[in-house]
């Protein structure tokens, strides 16, 4: 064993210069003796021994280095939480600020209070702060706690046993047996299944939310193991890749003590948190542990963002303190001139122990640092602290909301980072996903093409709009009762006769040996967790009745039932839907309780169709002549007639005659032999073969577990056309036919989908006719360019040729549809081809190194030459309310961008659907891969946009002078739409375009960008936001999102059905795409209102109250003393001031929930940071100046040539200035609350209590001065009260003069929604509806007349006709479009509504060699747009 392990340690090591771990050369002896072993390198890779007493020989052991299974998430301990809290609280220059002023004061010479009482205020912060964290780690420690005390089965070797021990004494190394619904406790390395096959079922929703099962089989040898795991006779080392949080990625190899060695990958990895699932058992070894896992090294946890209020913030504190700085110098200046005044020094200048006096410089910069601790409070101490609170309070409205909470999937908004809602009120740009965002990513089977023929299944989209109108359980009924039976003219929906919801089982218990077990429970229960893409609306579909009739036939095909129809095309129909049944990975389990997995055909009874007859039709099927073609007879009336319903006559007019004219004549004569043949099928022979087929139906209904929706879909399709998924092994899968046969297929291989190839295959031996045969099905895009376009005779090239052609037709229009298309085609493997390809794929599937690159090239080896059978335009439906709310979201300013990885033409029609593009729009479309050309075209477009422009200039100026002040509607500008693919993006960023594409798409309102990759996308994110300096939001649900989400200034996930990989990497998780509208319109608008308010407030406070004590400097010589108590001043702002602002940041609305809504346009308050920016702060500063002279001077005078003492004398100061203040607030609140008001009249209360019980017990707190019974003497003084009445009013008028002044004559648009909404309920619908009126009108209004098309034109034809460096190149390379609209088009199309259902056309991407620009242009005209296109 020790041989194993140390070859595999040289094996793994670098073969570069010897570090201090390769001191042992490769020419040693590889078994050391016992005083010189060997110290193992475990730098780059994991070596990992078995805990079964077999390597008592190595006194290093590799497991002892490495984490315990323990998991710790706190950042304290009891011992060190005082220091590490306090070293975390000083990273703030505040604290380090305040701390700095309390030492400060403990200095004699500059001292100017206490020095004991100057540290109370900052204690007091630093405590309260340390309070909250203490209570948020104790939180994190208990459930650290309760994951770490759960119960796993660990091997024993003393008790040669399973025994039960908790999570936290799992190490690597260790032996642990699984049960069903049981959590992995770590990675393991998968040894030993229940199951035959070898294959482990995992529920990954702990990990990232998928509830749909996932395969791990166990590692290659272990498999076929017959008896039980012994994990004493384990004798093998496993070598893997370090731990990382990659979570579809793992390397390594087992090493046998031979020296065989076995790959490892993902595949055979169960992670932590993981559920078993329809699996009674499972052995496996660990291999990380704890933090080293690969799931929690994912969970990084909320993270830090600072917000844009926050930024702002800190740049005004700087300010605040060389405002500071101003105040202290003019004292010590004025000190040093007050003293230099005298002739002889000052009975209170006392010299020093020789007799010597203080320089006056000296003396100055000591009046400088008293100064600095005097006025210390113009730094606001508690604001931090303050927004803390505020934002939680914040945070806790929002995640208590009703409206954003989805009652569907039980999920309220989740609030993960609390440090940026204030920023959910300033985006300026979001980047949204769009499958699973703006789309349910409930995928529904829509149309299919077969052989050329396109099938619209009108009957499906009649039950689908249907649906939309009802719930589901009215739908159901529906189905029963007004649907008509399934026959041949019109069939009903396939639906199962089992509707309720499917849930897991708990499988039976595994009796392990010694021990039973109580099973742990996930955090999803078995009676909770559901089937994944199993609701109704994706498992019924309605067959089309053509389709039908043609499957029938092409299962039935015999000579005496139908002589006309050709048996070749039969093949297709058949082998399309067994394609559907079998290329997936979907596992099949019985749908009663318990649920169980099907393994093994259930019997049935035997229907009229024996199994030989069923081997003639085959036989026939193969022997069949390829000349005599019957799909080429197929008339593309039946393609015209198909999209009627989508109303789209016009373009399908021109596809209608160019299919006739390939055709010629030989269409109509091959339709009218089909039309005769498919007369003769609905004879009483059919329907007697499907009613005897129909009596042989399975004993059990079945449930589908799909790890796509996309595959989901496509079985159940499948399965209502008759081929109905039985059961699936990894060696077998069966089929049942329509008419009732089961046939059982071979699995030989399984090639699963990758983003590389964008396809799957599997290959299978046909139980029939034994031939191998691959069926794939991926991306069009991909698949066409795989297909056979070898000659195998005119007649079949021409047929297949007119098929691929056809089918390209219908899937260009499943793409304007806005469906997600697939392609299905097939290949017939001979049996030595088979071997020579199955013996490269096993090398490559032992292979070490670059085991994926090998396997990737094996499965595009055998991807090729393949035959199409048709294809499947699959809907992704649109969300409910994302229409409203991307229209909402754009009035109110936010420009959206769509970054998607869908098809061009998808992502287009879904943008149309979803008001993100409107019909008038201007929408340019540029792909290319060439630089050169890239430019040119954006810097066609951009003069483009330029003009129409300038043409709108003029309208925004009043008389040409200056901008109109009077509030009224802005003409609009012309809106643009800009569309790029990937290859345009990569095109851009390597070629230094970024600032070309930002100046054209800040023109644009709306930018799609398709077939991008999550670098690209958080590419583009990073660019708007670094360059742009704009706030911005990412959306998404998916994995591949994570990065788009990431780089945004603000992040949102969607728990969707793609997993919480992308709620766990955002600041906050919605459910729903709708919920975007009333986050960011209401709450994010009254968080920035809130907040910024607060913050100016703060800073208004404290510099209004500190210039007291600065005015009081210029009639105490600059001396530092105070004229107010200094408890007082410390229960200012942590007592009597603090409380109403923080409900005020928490609770005050300046607009209404519903007025917000109806009116988008009010979020532009916080886009353009009208409430808090360098002019408010400005003006705020130069107004508590003003109020701090009032509070000063008012009673300055009242008082001057009395004989008052310096306490009486800043008493009814510090009472004037605390009115003042509240009062002030009181002016800026909106919305007035209960709670509000008695907290304003409590904190008044507090004060009077406080200074009446502070000066009568305080006899000698503030020597020499003396605060006794102050306050008693002046409640009973008159003129302490007319001064707390006429000063506060003289102080806060001018403010409240600007504040009426600003209402009447420039109204800004925040103020004219309250004043409407302080009118009676008819005339505020009334008053709102007149502002939307004018705002609809002017956006209706005809835009700037763009340049003409001749100047476009005549652009075009230079570029076409100016000799071009780049050669001849076709569209595919670089093209644009843009449509325009005539008014008296779009005056139609306002009348006609948004359900006139056109939908947008890509231009043909090929052009005849030779065709002129402008003819090329012209080409396009039969589209309801206008289409101008550019060919480079």
């Amino acid at each position: 064993m020790a041989l194993s392990v140390d070859s595999a340690r040289h094996r793994w090591q670098p073969r570069g210069a010897l570090g201090p771990c390769q001191a042992l050369s490769e020419s040693a002896p590889l078994l050391p003796s016992a005083a010189a072993k060997p110290k193992l390198c475990l730098n780059t890779r994991r070596i990992v021994l078995p805990d079964n007493g077999r390597h008592k020989k190595w006194k290093e052991n590799p497991n002892r280095s490495y984490d315990t299974n323990e998991i710790k998430t706190t950042k304290y301990t009891i011992i060190t939480f005082l220091p590490k809290n306090i070293y975390e609280q000083f990273h703030r220059f505040a604290n380090i600020y305040f701390v700095f002023i309390a030492l400060l004061n403990f200095v004699p010479v500059v001292n100017a209070f206490q020095p004991e009482v100057s540290v109370i205020p900052i204690c007091a912060i630093m405590v309260i702060t340390a309070i909250k964290d203490a209570w948020e780690d104790f939180r994190r420690y208990k459930l650290d706690k309760e994951i770490n005390h759960m119960g796993c089965y660990i091997y024993s070797r003393e008790e040669h046993a399973y025994v039960e021990k908790c999570w936290k004494d799992v190490r690597v190394g260790d032996f642990v047996q699984l049960q069903c619904n049981e959590i992995v406790p770590a990675d393991i390395l998968l040894l030993h299944s229940s199951d035959q096959n070898g294959i482990c079922h995992l529920e990954t929703a702990n990990l990232d939310g998928e509830t749909n099962l996932k395969q791990r089989r166990v590692v290659m040898g272990f498999s076929s193991q017959d008896t039980v795991f012994e994990p004493e006779f384990f004798q093998n080392t496993i070598i893997c890749e370090m731990p990382n949080n990659d979570l579809n990625k793992f390397k390594g190899y087992m090493e046998q003590p031979n020296h065989e060695q076995v790959g490892l990958n993902i595949e055979n990895l169960l992670l932590r948190g993981c559920t078993i699932r329809n699996t009674e058992a499972a052995v496996g070894i660990v291999i990380y542990a704890g933090h080293e896992t690969k799931a929690m090294l994912n969970n990084s946890g909320p993270r830090y963002k600072r917000s844009r209020i926050e930024q702002r913030m800190n740049r005004d504190i700087f300010s605040c303190v060389g405002l500071l700085f101003v105040m202290c110098l003019v004292g010590a200046v004025g000190h040093g001139i007050w003293t230099g005044k005298f002739w002889e020094h000052p009975p209170y200048d006392v010299p020093d122990w020789n007799g010597n006096f203080v320089a006056p410089v000296l003396a100055g910069f000591y009046m400088f640092l008293t100064m600095i601790i005097l006025l210390q409070i113009l730094i606001p101490i508690s604001l931090y602290v303050s927004i803390e609170l505020v934002k939680l309070g914040q945070v806790f409205l929002i995640h208590n909301d009703i409206d954003l909470y989805d009652e569907e999937a039980d999920l309220p908004i989740q609030c993960r980072t609390l440090t940026i809602t204030e920023d959910l009120g300033q985006i300026q740009y979001i980047f949204s996903d769009k499958t699973g965002t703006l789309t349910e990513n409930k995928m529904v089977f829509r149309r299919c093409t077969v052989d050329g023929i396109e099938f619209s299944h009108q009957e499906n989209d009649r039950r689908l709009k249907t649906q939309r109108e009802l719930d589901l359980e009215d739908f159901a009924k529906l189905q029963h009762f007004t649907l008509p039976p399934m026959s041949l003219e019109r069939p009903a929906t396939y639906k199962p006769s089992t509707v309720r919801p499917l849930r897991r089982c708990q499988s039976d218990r595994a009796h392990s040996k010694g021990h039973t077990r109580s099973r742990s429970v996930g955090r999803r229960d078995s009676s909770q967790s559901q089937v994944a893409f199993s609701s109704p609306i994706e498992k019924d579909v309605t067959p089309d009745s053509r389709l039908l009739r043609r499957v029938r036939e092409a299962a039935l095909q015999t000579e005496s039932f139908s002589p006309f129809l050709h048996m070749k095309t039969s093949t297709s129909f058949t082998d399309f839907f067994l394609a559907l049944a079998i290329c997936n990975t979907v596992l099949v389990s019985t749908a009663t309780e318990p649920r169980q997995r099907v393994t093994i055909p259930p019997p049935i009874k035997p229907s009229g169709i024996t199994l030989e007859k069923i081997h003639q039709i085959f036989q026939r099927l193969k022997l069949a002549s390829l000349s005599q073609s019957f799909s080429s007879s197929q008339s593309s009336s039946q393609l015209g007639a198909s999209f009627s319903a989508k109303s789209t006559e016009e373009p399908l007019a021109v596809l209608e005659s160019c299919d006739n004219d390939n055709d010629g004549s030989a269409g109509s004569g091959g339709q009218e032999l089909q039309d005769k043949g498919s007369t003769e099928i609905g004879t009483a022979s059919l329907d007697e073969v499907f009613r005897s087929a129909t009596k042989a139906s399975l004993p059990a209904d079945f449930c589908y577990e799909a790890e796509s929706p996309d595959e989901a879909a496509l079985v159940y399709a499948a399965q209502a056309y008759g081929f109905v998924l039985v059961s699936r092994t990894p060696e077998q899968v069966t089929v049942q036919l329509p008419q009732g046969t089961l046939l059982t297929f071979d699995i030989l291989y399984t090639l699963g989908f990758d983003s590389v190839r964008k396809r799957m295959s599997v290959v299978v031996r046909h139980p029939l006719t034994r031939e191998i045969v691959v069926y794939t099905k991926g991306a069009d895009s991909v698949i066409m360019d795989l297909l056979d376009n070898s000659s195998k005779g005119p007649d079949h090239y021409k047929r297949m040729k007119r098929i691929k052609e056809r089918t390209q037709k219908h899937l260009d229009y499943y793409a304007h549809d806005g469906l997600r298309t697939l392609c299905i085609a097939k290949k017939v493997l001979n049996e030595d081809d088979f071997q020579k390809w199955a013996n490269f794929r096993r090398e490559a599937e032992a292979a070490i190194d670059n085991r994926e690159e090998l396997l990737i090239e094996t499965a595009q080896h055998l991807e090729t030459k393949l035959t199409l059978l048709g294809a499947t335009g699959i809907e992704d439906r649109l969300q409910e309310g994302v229409p409203d709310t991307i229209m909402s979201l754009r009035e109110a300013g936010i420009k959206i961008w769509v970054l998607t990885g869908d098809k061009q033409e998808t992502a287009v029609n879904i943008a149309y659907s979803c008001k993100l593009l409107n019909q008038r729009d201007t929408v340019f479309t540029i792909n290319t891969e060439n630089k050169e050309t890239c430019e040119s075209l954006l810097n066609l477009t951009l003069e483009e946009v330029k003009k129409n422009y300038e043409c709108d200039k003029p309208r925004r100026k009043f008389f040409g002078i200056i901008p109109t002040s009077l509030p009224s509607p802005e003409p609009p500008s012309p809106e643009f739409g800009l569309v790029l693919d990937g290859r345009t993006l990569s095109t851009i960023f390597q070629g230094g375009l970024e600032e070309k594409l930002l100046e054209l798409a800040r023109h644009c309102r709306s930018v799609l960008c398709c077939r991008s990759t999550p670098l690209q996308k958080s590419m583009v994110v990073k660019l708007v936001r670094r360059q742009l300096k704009a706030m911005t939001l990412s959306i998404g649900d998916g994995a591949n999102d994570v990065s788009m989400i990431q780089a945004a200034d603000v992040g949102i996930g969607i728990s969707g059905q793609e997993g919480m990989q992308a709620v766990m990497a955002s600041d906050f998780a919605i459910s729903r795409f709708k919920h975007l509208k009333k986050l960011l319109l209401v709450h994010g608008h009254w968080c920035y209102a809130r907040l910024a308010k607060m913050v100016i407030y703060f800073f208004y406070k404290n510099v209004c109250y500190v210039n007291l004590l600065f005015w009081y400097q210029f009639f105490c010589g600059f001396s530092g003393s105070s004229m107010l108590d200094y408890w007082q001043m410390i229960f200012f702002n942590l007592f009597f001031t603090s409380v109403p602002p923080l409900l005020f940041g928490v609770l005050d609305k300046d607009v209404s929930a519903e007025t917000l809504l109806r009116l988008p346009e009010l979020y532009k308050n916080g886009q353009n940071s009208e409430i808090y920016n360098l002019s408010a702060f400005i003006i705020t500063m130069l107004d508590a100046f003003y109020q701090s002279l009032i509070c000063f001077f008012v009673p300055y005078l009242m008082y001057k040539d009395s004989d008052i003492d310096v306490l009486s004398f800043g008493n009814p100061i510090n009472t004037i200035a605390l009115l003042t203040i509240l009062l002030h607030q009181a002016l800026e609140m909106k919305t007035w609350t209960v709670l509000q008001l008695v907290t304003m009249l409590c904190s008044v209360a507090l004060y009077l209590i406080f200074s009446v019980a502070y000066n009568a017990a305080c006899l000698l707190c503030n020597p020499p001065t003396n605060p006794y019974w102050i306050m008693e003497r002046q409640l009973k003084d008159p003129t302490f009260y007319l001064l707390c009445l006429i000063t506060p009013v003289i102080a806060l008028l001018p403010r409240f003069f600007i504040f009426a002044l600003r209402g009447t004559l420039g109204a800004s648009l925040v103020l004219r929604a309250q004043q409407v909404e302080k009118l009676p309920k008819e005339q505020q619908d009334l008053e709102i509806q007149k502002l939307r009126s004018r705002k609809e009108a002017a956006s209706s209004a005809p835009a700037a007349s763009p340049a003409s098309n001749d100047d476009l034109d005549q652009s075009i034809s230079h570029l076409f006709s100016a000799p071009s460096p780049l050669g001849t190149r076709t569209y595919e390379e670089g093209y644009y479009f843009f449509n325009r609209w005539a008014e008296e088009e779009s005056a139609a199309d306002s009348s006609a509504g948004p359900s006139s259902g056109h939908h947008p056309l890509v231009a043909s991407r090929e052009a005849a060699p030779g065709q002129d620009g402008k003819d090329y242009l012209k080409s396009f005209n039969y589209h309801r747009r206008s289409v101008s296109s550019v060919t480079l």
